[in-house]
């Protein structure tokens, strides 16, 4: 599938990281994300082994194993970026929850739809963040 969505996006449109699950841990994946020149942060499996060096995105894919066998998995995800992840799943998490389906049939109006969820997504977000004040 990652090939496929990599294929959706221009040529000319540079790509700078690629972050998926571990599930995305494949020879294919690696490789299309090599072809782009872009960075791939996808962790090892548990089990992982490093693959034969014949393509661009093994050797990638064997650096990545590396560094987290010699970093540890969880300094590895903070080092790579790969937490910011689940800083984005748990946002898709709560806009899932104000509703998976628009109530509107035009399309004007399914985009008016979006944007006011997402201006009441920005305003929890904004309840929660802390203000904080200089004191003294």
């Amino acid at each position: 599938m990652l090939p496929d969505l990599l294929a959706q996006i221009p040529a000319e449109e540079e790509i700078a990281t690629v972050t998926a699950d571990g599930a995305y841990d494949t020879r294919a994946c690696h490789d299309a994300i090599a072809a782009r020149d872009a960075a791939a942060i996808i962790p090892p499996r548990q089990n992982a082994r490093p693959w034969k060096p014949d393509t661009a995105g093994a050797r990638a894919r064997n650096e990545i194993l590396r560094a987290s066998k010699r970093l540890g998995r969880a300094l590895w995800r903070n080092w790579s970026g790969y937490h910011r992840r689940s800083r984005v799943e748990t946002k898709m998490n709560c806009v899932k929850l104000l509703g998976q389906r628009l109530m509107s049939r035009d399309f004007d109006r399914q985009v008016a739809e979006v944007q006011i969820r997402a201006a009441v997504l920005n305003r929890f977000t904004a309840l929660g963040i802390p203000m904080t004040v200089a004191a003294g």
